[in-house]
């Protein structure tokens, strides 16, 4: 029997190649790196947020774009099985902030280490080589050829992730084998991606991080299309940080223009923030005003801020007019920074667009193009936001393409005469 030939040796592929292997498949697993998981060891800030402690539900909730197609493998295969599949690979796990799961020890590399050790353990072949094409005679896959020469297969399993953070891997060669069969690919674009400033005020405040404001994103109709609570900072050319690849992932960015609207004193209400300012002004009523604003606001933001209000720094606060606090709170309030797209694909935490899913069969995986053809992973039409969700996606997607690749090997076994 020909083997389940694997293309693409990050999160997906090696859950992949596993559960093939687990059903009784003969495994080739191509990776053209000289180590497997390299985009893993970055996840969560070299933590490796693996999956989100939540329900199916949880996570297509947490799936912008085609969630229903994942209904049958996040649920085949969930967030508990993830968790109590790696704890049994001998990697302890914890539950952190919105319900992010980690490794204890709080390093990406045991994960990997993890997978590593039980692919070696279960005989799964690893070839460090690059898949160019697919081999099909009269309809019928029969191969891959590779930078090394042709590997006959069973089935052929394409995990090749996105085309974000290149350096890892992700370079696209799996949108170049789904077409070859026919498959539709929508045009990958970024998503969990930094953004760009239209201006230049987020220059001056480079560096600069916020904890505990509320980010809102408004499209050009000022229709809010995501608001939320937590971090960002200022870099020289926009904004980045947790808040903002999350809301990334909520823009049509190809359609629609949007500005950032952040919240610097999301405790306090209007009323309560001035209460807050008068008192402080009662209490030095003769201080300039841009040392004044130090006690409301980062040093960094103080000349921003107060260019914005309209008020010279050097007035003492006790002459600030009702009008001049007024367009402070609104400044404090609601900080905009107009926006002119986000920053290239290559920068994406994840990769959104890829091979169409109305073409794969949600439960398998299986090409509805090409028998024999699985897709796992990014290179999918499916992206999530921040919090694991990714990575769960790619857990269970290669779990399910394992499994039906090694039972279609089965199959074709037996009608074999």
């Amino acid at each position: 029997m020909n083997p389940v030939v694997v293309v693409g040796g990050g999160a997906a592929g090696m859950m992949a190649a596993l559960t093939a292997r687990q059903n009784g498949a003969e495994v080739i697993l191509l990776e053209p790196n000289e180590k497997l998981g390299r985009k893993l060891y970055i996840t969560g800030k070299g933590r490796c947020n693996l999956t989100n402690n939540t329900t199916p539900e949880g996570v297509l909730n947490h799936v912008p774009r085609n969630s229903r197609f994942l209904y049958s493998a996040v649920t085949r295969f969930p967030p508990a099985a993830v968790m109590e599949y790696f704890e049994q690979l001998g990697v302890p796990l914890k539950t952190e902030r919105g319900g992010r799961v980690f490794p204890c020890s709080d390093k990406a590399a045991d994960v990997v280490d993890a997978l590593f050790y039980a692919l070696k353990k279960n005989r799964v072949l690893l070839r460090h080589d690059r898949a160019r094409s697919l081999r099909m005679e009269d309809g019928t896959l029969t191969g891959v050829e590779t930078d090394g020469g042709l590997i006959d297969a069973g089935a052929v399993i394409v995990a090749t992730g996105g085309v974000s953070y290149p350096a890892t891997g992700s370079t696209g060669d799996g949108y170049v084998l789904a077409r070859s069969a026919g498959h539709t690919v929508n045009e990958p674009r970024a998503s969990l991606v930094p953004l760009v400033e239209d201006g230049d005020t987020c220059g001056r405040m480079q560096g600069l991080s916020l904890k505990n404001v509320v980010l809102t994103l408004k499209n050009q109709k000022k229709k809010a299309v995501f608001q939320e609570q937590g971090e960002m900072l200022f870099t020289h050319f926009g904004i980045s940080g947790p808040l903002v690849l999350s809301a990334s992932a909520h823009g049509n960015w190809q359609k629609d223009t949007y500005t950032a609207v952040i919240d610097l004193k999301p405790a306090l209400d209007e009323a309560k923030l001035e209460a807050r300012i008068l008192r402080d002004v009662a209490a030095s009523p003769n201080k300039a005003f841009h040392n004044f604003l130090e006690g409301l606001l980062p040093r960094l933001m103080v000349p921003v801020a107060g260019e914005r209000a309209g008020i010279d720094p050097d007035l003492p606060v006790n002459a600030m007019t009702r009008g001049q606090r007024r367009r402070l709170m609104e400044v404090i309030k609601g900080f905009v920074i107009p926006l002119a797209g986000t920053r290239l694909v290559t920068e994406g935490i994840v990769t959104a667009g890829g091979v169409k899913t109305g073409e794969v069969d949600p439960g398998t995986m299986m090409s509805k193009k090409l028998p024999g053809l699985f897709f796992a992973g990014e290179v999918l039409d499916v992206d999530a936001y921040t919090g694991g969700f990714n990575l769960q996606i790619a857990w269970c997607t290669g779990r399910a393409a394992g499994e039906a690749a090694a039972h279609y090997l089965n199959d074709t076994e037996e009608k074999t005469p």
